[in-house]
């Protein structure tokens, strides 16, 4: 029997009633012929109770027990829906990351997975079993203990569960009815694609939008498993939702597929430091090992042996940023004048894969911000991406001048 993967949501959980809702997709894809392998998420709210339950029990927790108590929200979805399928008269049973079983690193609440056998589940699908209903989310280390994968962990869980068991596709249900061209909360124009290759949901994903977790989406690109993106609360059709897929499959497509941003970002410089061979990576490493997660980085020229460095990082993480400079100052390993960060900043992204071979989307994008008068501080590019710090006041009014500009309401 073909295997399929559908994923569902904390939002699309979030009840008993919600949970009634999505066993019925569940059986009109069992109907159709399909061994399904259902993967959920803990009820909306249910994580960031249990997280604050650990927090207020004993703030310096053991990383091995937050797991145990973290995990336990997507077992009760679990148990949850298999109930509801077997009421419904289809054979289905729950399993937990450790049954099935998900190895992962011993990393407790950022473990990988390394591998899911599929012999279990296999065996029980051969003997009757029609949906198996796993704990998103989780898994088991060498030591056997349970871990969590992080943030949209179920996600991930998902794609890998698609790429083992070698599944025509992964349907991931959530609260939006597919990948749009920015928030439509932005912009009322912002427009549903039908279809996104893999590396611009991966930009898209790193860049701020929320749809997909970015390690689900790599997971995916690597293994060729098609992703779908749908709404649990609206009527499905095959054609539903977003697409993501290989280049190949898209027929035609924008120059630019989207427009990204991110609130929550800082912009921090260092005031003339020494200009000397090593200097970048010794600044970077001591970022990293206080867990700073920089993202675009801007060299000024050197004059009489001095420059600035400037970087951008979750606005959250200035102070860790601030202190790890303050003790490299202290050992003599780094000096500068000063250290200044401005935290009133977003960044603005325009993706698509249509950039490799048209010329001309950083000038436009420069063009349009400025013709609205706002000012760029930190420009970084790639292949497919194109992004700029701008002053937060600016981000909606930059994010809908850019899909304007770029005619994204329209399809290609």
């Amino acid at each position: 029997m073909p295997v399929l993967v559908m994923k569902f949501g904390g939002t699309s959980v979030a009840t008993p009633d919600r949970i009634r809702r999505a066993a019925k997709r569940v059986g009109v894809e069992v109907s159709k012929g399909y061994d399904v392998i259902v993967i959920v998420s803990a009820m909306a709210g249910k994580t960031n109770e249990l997280v604050g339950w650990v927090d207020e029990t004993s703030p310096m927790y053991d990383a091995r027990e937050y797991d145990a108590v973290v995990s336990s929200g997507e077992n009760v979805t679990a148990g949850l829906m298999a109930l509801t399928l077997q009421s419904m008269d289809i054979p289905a049973r729950s399993w937990q990351g450790w049954q099935v079983p998900v190895k992962t690193t011993s990393a407790h609440s950022s473990a990988r997975i390394e591998d899911i056998p599929p012999e279990n589940i296999r065996a029980k699908f051969a003997q009757g079993m029609q949906v198996a209903v796993v704990a998103g989310f989780q898994g088991v280390s060498p030591e056997g203990r349970i871990t969590t994968l992080g943030r949209g962990g179920s996600d991930t869980t998902a794609v890998a569960f698609a790429a083992a068991f070698e599944a025509e596709r992964c349907d991931i249900y959530t609260d939006v009815d597919g990948v749009y061209t920015t928030d439509p909360r932005i912009t009322s124009k912002a427009r549903k694609l039908d279809r996104i290759a893999f590396e611009e949901m991966l930009e898209l994903a790193s860049l701020g939008a929320k749809v997909l977790q970015t390690r689900s989406v790599e997971l995916a690109m690597r293994y060729k498993v098609k992703l779908r993106v749908l709404s649990s609360f609206e009527e499905q059709s095959d054609t539903a939702g977003t697409l993501v897929c290989d280049e190949e499959e898209i027929m035609e497509s924008n120059v630019v597929a989207g427009v990204a941003f991110s609130r929550d970002e800082a912009k921090m410089t260092l005031v003339s430091v020494a200009d000397r061979p090593g200097i970048a990576a010794t600044i970077f490493t001591a970022l990293s090992e206080a867990g700073v997660n920089v993202d675009m980085i801007v060299q000024n020229i050197a004059e009489e042996g001095r420059t600035d460095m400037t970087w951008s990082c979750p606005v959250d993480q200035v102070l860790r940023a601030q202190k790890a400079m303050e003790a490299s100052k202290a050992e003599g390993v780094i000096n500068y004048h000063d250290l200044i960060a401005d935290k009133d900043v977003a960044k603005v992204s325009v993706v698509g894969i249509g950039m490799r071979s048209h010329t001309g989307v950083a000038a436009k994008m420069f063009r349009v911000l400025s013709g609205e008068g706002i000012n760029i501080k930190v420009i970084t590019t790639s292949e497919i991406k194109i992004s700029v710090l701008i002053d937060r006041k600016y981000m909606e009014l930059a994010v809908q001048a850019l899909h304007d500009a770029f005619e994204l309401e329209k399809a290609a």
